[in-house]
C-alpha cells in the first residue's frame, strides 16, 4: 500500500469525514481520493479546487504576503470544505481536500488531525491506519450531507 493510500485511509478516519483527495493544484489531477457520493462527485470537486488554491496563491503574491497557506475553510449549510496545501517538495504542488458533515465533525480536532496527516506523508512516517475508536465503519454512511 502506498503513502497516498495509507494518508488517505488516515484522513478519511477522521470524525465526520465524508470525502477526502490528494490533489495537485497545478494539474488539477486528483491522485487519489475516498468517499464521496452519487450526489457529491469527489473528481469533479476536488480538482475544482485547485483554481480555489491557485488564485489564493496568486492574491498573496500579488499582495507581497510572504506566508504560507496553513489551510481553507470552506462552511456550507450542512459540510465544511477543507482545503490545506502539503508543505514539501517545491516541485509538488499537492493539497488535501476534506470534506467533513458539519453536524458529526468537530472542525478544531479535523484542522490539527489533518495538519498531522499531513507532516506525517511529508516525513514519511506512515504507520499503518488504525480503526475508529469508536468501531464505526469507514465513511460511514449519512444523509445529512444533501
Amino acid at each position: 500500500m502506498s503513502n497516498f493510500d495509507l494518508t488517505l485511509d488516515m484522513a478519511g478516519n477522521i470524525k465526520g469525514a465524508f470525502a477526502v483527495a490528494i490533489v495537485d493544484y497545478e494539474s488539477g489531477m486528483t491522485l487519489g481520493s475516498r468517499g464521496g457520493s452519487p450526489e457529491f462527485d469527489l473528481e469533479v470537486a476536488a480538482p475544482g479546487n485547485s483554481d480555489v488554491v491557485r488564485t489564493k496563491l496568486e492574491v498573496m503574491q500579488k499582495l507581497g504576503l510572504r506566508e504560507t497557506i496553513e489551510d481553507i475553510l470552506i462552511t456550507l449549510d450542512t459540510q465544511y470544505h477543507l482545503i490545506r496545501p502539503v508543505r514539501g517538495s517545491a516541485d509538488e504542488k499537492l493539497f488535501f481536500y476534506l470534506v467533513l458533515n458539519r453536524a458529526q465533525a468537530n472542525l478544531a480536532m479535523a484542522r490539527r488531525d489533518l495538519k498531522l496527516i499531513e507532516q506525517q506523508l511529508f516525513m514519511g512516517n506512515i504507520a499503518a491506519p488504525r480503526p475508529p475508536a469508536d468501531g464505526q465503519a469507514f465513511f460511514p454512511a449519512n444523509t445529512a450531507h444533501r
